[in-house]
């Protein structure tokens, strides 16, 4: 995940070429807002990294279960970084910053946030992540 970012005047852009916004224009709460938004809008919403292995491991975990999941690739969005960063924020994280997948991939599920890869695998591991995935309406046995 190298969003590979340069600045140019206030505002920064990606490898693509795309704007990327940053924390002068878009305020916490708007981002905060737009992920609560993004996380309601599917059962089981991811927010990954396209180059990133275990976010590719996450996805291939809930298609497997046959969940089929509405990824949101923050490399890809030309707000993924503030995304990203608010992301680490919502999960406790001091370190990661924009340039590192940090705790990549952040999984939803219902609308509420499960957490990053360990939680999830580890609700995968007790069993406790078939039943979120039934009660969210995601996967029916």
């Amino acid at each position: 995940m190298q969003y590979e970012t340069e600045t140019r005047g206030s505002l920064s852009y990606n490898n693509n070429n795309s704007k990327v916004m940053n924390n002068m224009n878009v305020f916490p709460s708007e981002t905060l807002a737009k992920i609560e938004s993004m996380a309601a809008e599917n059962a089981v919403v991811i927010f990954s990294v396209s180059t990133c292995c275990m976010c590719h491991a996450i996805k291939r975990l809930f298609r497997g279960m046959g969940v089929s999941p509405a990824v949101h690739e923050l490399d890809l969005l030309p707000y993924g970084v503030e995304i990203h960063r608010a992301l680490l924020r919502l999960l406790g994280c001091s370190s990661g910053g924009a340039t590192s997948p940090g705790a990549l991939p952040v999984v939803f599920i219902g609308g509420k946030m499960v957490g990053a890869m360990e939680r999830v695998m580890a609700s995968h591991i007790n069993g406790s992540l078939v039943p979120l995935l039934k009660d969210a309406g995601a996967l029916w046995l």
